[in-house]
């Protein structure tokens, strides 16, 4: 998700930052269900899934206000 980023930055925020910790952690569990719902190995009706993915985009959004506070225009 943080593609570009250094690896050691995220980790520093991990240490210092709990909810950035906790949504960084289930961004990538979701991501990892829903890549498995999408191939057919997690077994999910499409409600869930689709469940799954805003629950996995409003985290994605919140980690990405954590990371960078600045307003983007």
């Amino acid at each position: 998700m943080f593609e570009g980023q250094a690896q050691s930055d995220i980790d520093a925020l991990m240490k210092t930052n709990p909810e950035f910790k906790q949504l960084y952690q289930r961004h990538r569990e979701l991501n990892k269900k829903v890549t498995d719902a999408e191939l057919g190995v997690l077994p999910i009706d499409d409600n869930r899934l689709a469940q799954m993915k805003r629950e996995k985009l409003a985290a994605k959004e919140r980690l990405l206000k954590i990371y960078d506070p600045s307003p983007r225009h």
